[in-house]
């Protein structure tokens, strides 16, 4: 049976109400290959299961149903696998979290300001952006720059310093690709506000670029997860497929190698990679925004959890680009600036070759398009399935990841000095 378990449940969920959660007596297994085999050698032995979801993008993170844990330790047992548990019972953490979140929300609603107390809805995100432009009318401006699957507005925010001068360098980042990375969303949000609100601070980063950044890549996604605790782990769009699987995993549809490794043709796959290179309209924006931006393009920053990684391209290959030691460079002024303030060890290196290869995914779109700087920020673990931190944890990671993203800007202003601009 090709469905995996939570697309099925996603699919039955969406349309009846169901009591508790589906993720009762589901346990998280954290694994390690005694022979070195790759996440990717899991995810093929498996594929085919009903009722396995494997969590982490480097695939040693499995959800189990309860009816499956015995056959899944023998698996492991038969492919020398060893493992630990990391949740004894998924839908019990799953129901308190979001009740916690949903309190929250209700202790902490949105009044023109996003702090660091909870995670933030898609409509709220966007309210506060357009807050922000009405506040600085001067130095912040949001543009539409088009819809989701279920018609979702997608805007971008553009900061400036306000003085007016045309084709400044630009960084460009966004966020939250996969539904159920959360704390990405919250980490663009807190950049957004430092930025914005503390001009002052930060007006070196402002002088000779403009940072555009998209706050929610996969707004359906994102939405759909917030709706009960049964939906947390989705990570794709959510474009039907067929009649059976829907969504497409958009880090995997970017039109640069697609579809060559690191993803499945099976569409209810958590990795499948869509039926062509950019067939999801979310992904589409993030093309269009990156092509329009290429000229002047010097930094793309996507940001994702969890790995603690800073990532370069390629993803489709361990063989580095030409210019790896300026990627390298620049990454690691972002993970010894966050090692140096808060003791958390980053990783630096090629996707391909740090975690396991990835074709179609947006940072090498964007490298091969121009940007000379383009990265994947996979931000640490958190909570005991690991890609849900407790909204006590956002202060935290937000905080530590915006040190390494301005330490990483300040290289970029310093190695790509602006050569030209003009008055309006």
């Amino acid at each position: 049976m090709k469905l995996l378990w939570y697309a099925m449940c996603s699919l039955f969920i969406a349309q009846t109400e169901v009591k508790g959660c589906i993720y009762d007596g589901f346990k998280v297994y954290e694994l390690t290959s005694k022979i070195h085999s790759s996440a990717l050698d899991l995810y093929r032995m498996v594929k085919n299961e009903s009722q396995y979801v494997l969590l982490s993008g480097r695939g040693t993170i499995v959800m189990v149903h309860p009816e499956a844990q015995a056959e899944f330790l023998h698996l492991l047992e038969n492919n020398q696998w060893e493992h630990r548990v990391l949740n004894h019972d998924v839908g019990l953490d799953l129901s308190n979290a979001f009740e916690t979140n949903r309190n929250l929300t209700n202790l902490y609603p949105y009044k023109g300001h996003a702090g660091t107390d909870r995670y933030y809805t898609f409509d709220e995100i966007n309210r506060y952006i357009e807050d922000l432009a009405q506040q600085y009318p001067s130095r912040v401006f949001v543009k539409t720059v088009g819809k989701s699957y279920e018609g979702r507005t997608m805007k971008t925010i553009r900061i400036t310093n306000g003085d007016g001068r045309a084709k400044k360098n630009v960084i460009l980042m966004d966020g939250g690709i996969h539904a159920r990375e959360w704390i990405a969303h919250a980490a663009v949000l807190y950049a957004i506000g430092e930025l914005s609100n503390n001009y002052q601070k930060h007006a070196q980063l402002l002088q000779d670029y403009d940072w555009v950044i998209l706050p929610v890549v996969n707004p359906d996604g994102y939405e759909f997860t917030q709706l009960s605790a049964d939906n947390r782990f989705w990570r794709k769009t959510r474009q039907p497929i067929n009649e059976s699987c829907i969504g497409t995993d958009g880090n995997r549809n970017f039109d640069f190698h697609w579809n060559e490794t690191g993803a499945y043709w099976d569409p209810c796959s958590t990795i499948y990679p869509g039926p062509k290179a950019f067939s999801e309209p979310e992904t589409i924006v993030v093309r269009d925004l990156i092509q329009s931006l290429a000229g002047r393009g010097k930094m793309y920053l996507t940001l994702h959890s969890y790995g603690q990684y800073i990532l370069y391209p390629y993803g489709y290959t361990n063989a580095l680009p030409v210019t790896w030691r300026d990627l390298e460079e620049v990454a690691r002024a972002g993970a010894n600036a966050i090692m140096e303030a808060t003791g958390t060890r980053y990783k630096v290196g090629c996707s391909g070759s740090s975690i396991y290869p990835i074709a179609g995914a947006s940072d090498d779109y964007a490298f091969n398009a121009g940007f000379p700087i383009s990265f994947t920020m996979e931000l640490p673990p958190g909570g005991a399935n690991k890609f849900d931190p407790p909204a006590s944890d956002i202060d935290r990671l937000v905080k530590e990841a915006w040190v390494g993203i301005e330490a990483m800007a300040r290289k970029v202003i310093q190695k790509y000095p602006l050569k030209d601009s003009t008055v309006l």
